[in-house]
């Protein structure tokens, strides 16, 4: 059971004082008026940069013609001739992805393009064990043996110059699409397309792995030779790619703005309404409802099963079932995936376990910066898993690893405002290599330096923790009082998802709220009460919150709540459910 802990309740408003200005009271009473919504949804959008009408419609009805040029993308040009030579000259090309769900996705995505364009194509995602993350020696000698002349890389190769090295000394030309933050030095590869190039000028800067490859093959769609493949409409056609694409976009944990938002809201539609075999089949087989699927369910339902057959197994399974034809044989390897996926989550449950009795043995928490672990009997395709959990427990920038081929390889998680990666790099003298993101990177360190580095990593988090870094917070978007919360604020909120990073889905507080009937546990620790304010009734749930109960206990005294609102429907009308974050009595 995850501890209940105290947070910091912080009013977005609070921390911009530029909020307040009469200027700004003035765009939100203006997008008010055009709108015709609430003056809290209005100032919600205004603090998120939706501050004038025709950005508003943008982010409620996004479509393809709000997407950058692709050839605005250092590198394309040169990437698009390439690929276009490979395909004139019956030059045999390898799709070469990373064994996750951005990585499989873009490469069923890249595969099943140049397939239909009549490109000799072949694809491989490495083995987690065997191979590790990117472009190994031993894909690139496979890639030499199947007589590959062009090899593109899927959210991975950023950081592989020597394997392209190799690659070009054995005639390979190699095309990069990648998303991760590159190194000191950039791989001298035929074409590098990547948006967080310090020469690149492409406007956004946070497209996954599997968006880089998009980019691709929308430049590619528009290139003279093959603009007849697009059926007259450059636009639309790469549209029947873009549920591979959102899947990949969510689960990534990219931020959901900009063009992430375009490419996330138009592939929902496609995914509720026509997927392709393989996704409809990993709909049906997980218990979900097709016509319903939302980004909390491609991150918690879909994309765990993706990842599973990788963890586990080949995932080039994954690649398999999203390249499927047939919904008969799409639904007999989604059934594997289900499988793969209960396998894992017991293995995950164990390796949990595991991990909390050493942090509770042997780790003082309270007065450690991080948790950094190690165990050479843990299975490489669950620790980052595990990590991931320990933070949720502790909130702790945490470090999980196991031991593969005499290497102590693992995944490591961060807190809010601890950049992960900077960590690392300033103990990069220790590690054999790293990578990854502000949240989330990979890593690996010889044996014989483990203790060195588990104590400098230790002294680094301890120098940049602050006291409010560990102390988890709640940020309110509003105030708001709960007779506001109509059918018509639930629906206009409603489309304010897709929900991810950079678009969380607004938290209100309300306060002075009266608690009505009595509370109760139900399910797994999960408190469920009412609320009362004017005579109004509001159904309230607290996920895994029933260590709160005391804090309702006392009949009769008013509550704070920090919550957000999801959709339910009572007498054929739309009504809100409050879905709690926090609560307070109402005189702390």
């Amino acid at each position: 059971m995850t501890p209940i802990r105290e947070y910091r309740w912080t009013l977005a408003s609070s921390d911009r004082s530029s909020e307040s200005s009469p200027a700004t009271q003035e765009m939100v009473k203006k997008l008010s008026d055009e709108l015709n919504i609430s003056p809290v949804l209005a100032e919600i959008l205004v603090r998120r940069g939706i501050d004038t009408f025709e950005r508003a419609r943008t982010f409620f009805r996004p479509t393809l013609k709000d997407l950058h040029d692709p050839f605005l993308m250092s590198g394309m040009d040169r990437a698009v001739e390439r690929v276009v030579h490979a395909i004139a000259e019956k030059e045999r090309i390898l799709v070469f992805g990373d064994y996750d769900v951005d990585g499989t996705n873009g490469t069923a995505l890249l595969w099943t393009f140049l397939k239909s364009l009549g490109a000799d194509v072949r694809y491989h995602i490495p083995d987690r064990i065997k191979e590790g993350y990117g472009i190994s020696q031993a894909g690139i000698e496979r890639a030499k043996q199947l007589g590959i002349q062009l090899l593109i890389s899927v959210d991975c190769g950023i950081t592989a110059g020597k394997q392209i090295e190799q690659a070009r000394n054995l005639g390979i030309d190699v095309i990069v699409c990648d998303h991760h933050e590159p190194g000191d030095s950039i791989p001298a590869a035929y074409a590098v397309l990547d948006p967080l190039l310090p020469s690149c000028q492409y406007p956004f800067k946070d497209l996954c792995g599997c968006s880089v490859a998009f980019k691709l093959i929308q430049a590619l769609s528009r290139h003279e030779s093959l603009r007849s493949s697009a059926d007259g409409d450059e636009d639309n056609f790469p549209k029947q790619y873009l549920d591979l694409v959102t899947l990949a976009t969510i689960a990534d944990i990219v931020r959901l703005t900009g063009e992430n938002r375009v490419l996330a809201k138009q592939g929902l539609e496609l995914i509720n309404s026509n997927p392709r075999p393989g996704v409809h089949a990993l709909i049906e087989t997980s218990g979900l409802k097709l016509g319903s699927i939302t980004a909390g369910q491609i991150v918690f339902v879909l994309a765990p099963r993706i990842n599973a057959v990788g963890r586990l197994g080949d995932a080039g399974r994954a690649v398999e079932l999203l390249t499927c034809d047939s919904y008969t044989r799409a639904l007999q390897l989604a059934q594997v995936f289900e499988e793969e996926n209960r396998n894992r989550r017991k293995i995950d449950e164990d390796t949990f376990l595991e991990a909390q009795e050493l942090v509770e043995k042997f780790l003082d928490v309270e007065n450690e910066g991080a948790i950094v672990l190690h165990q050479e009997t843990w299975h490489p395709g669950v620790i980052g898993i595990v990590a991931s959990r320990l933070v949720e427990r502790y909130y702790r920038p945490t470090i999980m690893m196991t031991t593969v081929d005499g290497v102590a390889k693992g995944s490591a998680r961060s807190v809010a405002g601890f950049d992960i990666y900077k960590a690392l790099k300033r103990c990069e003298d220790k590690l054999v290599q790293f990578g990854g993101h502000k949240y989330a990177a990979g890593l690996s360190v010889e044996i014989d330096r483990l203790d060195e580095f588990k104590e400098a990593f230790r002294m680094v988090a301890n120098e940049l923790l602050t006291d409010e870094l560990l102390t988890p917070e709640i940020r309110i978007d509003a105030e708001i009082s709960l007779q506001e919360l109509t059918p018509k604020f639930v629906r206009i909120l409603s489309q304010f998802a897709p929900f991810g990073p950079g678009n969380m889905r607004p938290v209100f507080i309300a306060r002075g709220v009266e608690l009505y009937g009595q509370p109760r546990i139900v399910g797994k620790n999960h408190l469920k009460f009412k609320v009362k304010t004017n005579g109004q009734v509001f159904d309230a749930i607290g996920f895994g919150l029933g260590g709160l109960m005391e804090k309702l206990n006392n009949g009769g005294r008013t509550i704070d709540l920090a919550f957000s609102l999801d959709e339910g429907e009572f007498a054929g009308e739309t009504v809100p459910q409050l879905k709690i974050r926090d609560l307070k009595q109402g005189d702390e």
